[in-house]
């Protein structure tokens, strides 16, 4: 008998507004997880609702209300557009949920449940193509949470990360592809940044991310779990598959808080390549797949700005995947591949083959 399925998609997340009293809101709300500053409880207060939230807010307010539209946050409502192509592929009811800020998890449950009392088990899609604490575990662990607490009686699972993944690596590809049509010196695969410390808490075997020469080249368990490995595997299968040489393409790390981070730095290298030659670039982040605060404002306004600014001659950012209807029927190929088990028994596992 076919087990009653309901899909929950599960993205970053948005403030309610621009309203500065909101930005503060959703700031305090993602920066105190300790997936994304992970340092002691005390401290991460200290610095946050101390330093980094007042500080930052009414900037963040400015640079949301640079993209803001009529139907509130562009990350919001993609994910709402991804939800109703979706439903359109696929029988088993689909809701949304926010790792940070509105709707949450419970409330992504809760719809599904309203839409079909029998359902037997819910299958989540963190929205996050690599693994890392600060994105894809974080979500995992929030749904975990909510789950356990609320006592649901259906079970839970969750796709992996999908950075290999040919359906994946076909939509991206054929994303791509018609902006490669055009004149440009390079093609910049910017991913967001994260903390170098991040990479060696997250190396299962404790030994090998950033000790060993060339560690995202030598095999290893740890690649299950290594942010840097994943983008750079999803950044060689791209090229690969667009042939696109490596003279014609670079990788960046954006969005940066503090020192130690993942580099090269993204804003560094937007001021760098228009000396080196590079005056025409094409630039992407693969990281996301809903266009979003990072891409909009970040990448295609302020990052346009840098890179012309130091003598670039055209600068073009290629959309994340939205709803694009390869990377639609890519995400109903996941959840139709079978169930995974129920948390309380483990890690899941949806794509295994």
């Amino acid at each position: 008998m076919t087990t009653k399925k309901g899909i929950l998609l599960m993205n970053l997340g948005s403030p309610d507004s621009t309203e500065i009293k909101d930005l503060r809101k959703y700031l305090g709300e993602f920066l105190m997880d300790g997936r994304v500053i992970d340092v002691p409880w005390l401290l991460r207060v200290m610095l946050v609702k101390g330093i980094i939230v007042p500080f930052r807010a009414p900037k963040s307010a400015e640079a949301y209300k640079a993209i803001w539209t009529d139907k509130g946050s562009p990350l919001i409502e993609t994910t709402r557009q991804l939800q109703n192509s979706l439903q359109q592929e696929i029988d088993e009811p689909v809701e949304i949920a926010m790792r940070y800020g509105n709707p949450d998890p419970e409330e992504g449950f809760d719809a599904l449940l309203r839409k079909n009392p029998a359902i037997e088990e819910v299958i989540a899609v963190p929205l996050y193509p690599h693994y890392a604490m600060s994105s894809y575990e974080t979500a995992v662990e929030y749904a975990k949470e909510i789950y356990e607490r609320k006592k649901y009686s259906f079970k839970l699972s969750f796709v992996d990360p999908f950075y290999k993944e040919s359906k994946y690596l076909h939509a991206l590809a054929e994303n791509i592809r018609p902006f490669l049509q055009q004149p440009y010196d390079q093609i910049l695969f910017s991913y967001h940044g994260i903390p170098q410390r991040h990479i060696r808490k997250s190396d299962v075997s404790e030994c090998h991310c950033l000790k060993v020469e060339n560690c995202c080249e030598v095999a290893s368990p740890a690649h299950d779990y290594c942010y840097r490995h994943q983008v750079l595997t999803t950044t060689r299968l791209i090229t690969e598959k667009l042939n696109i040489p490596k003279d014609k393409y670079g990788i960046s790390f954006q969005s940066r808080l503090g020192g130690g981070w993942l580099t090269p730095f993204t804003d560094v290298r937007l001021k760098e390549l228009p000396n080196e030659g590079i005056k025409k670039l094409l630039i992407l982040c693969p990281a996301f797949v809903s266009d979003c605060l990072e891409t909009l404002e970040e990448i295609n306004m302020r990052g346009r700005e840098t890179f012309m600014e130091a003598g670039g001659e055209s600068y073009t950012m290629i959309p994340c995947l939205n709803t694009n209807p390869l990377w639609v029927k890519a995400v109903a190929g996941y959840v139709a591949r079978g169930s995974g088990e129920n948390i309380n028994k483990g890690s899941v596992n949806v794509l295994a083959q």
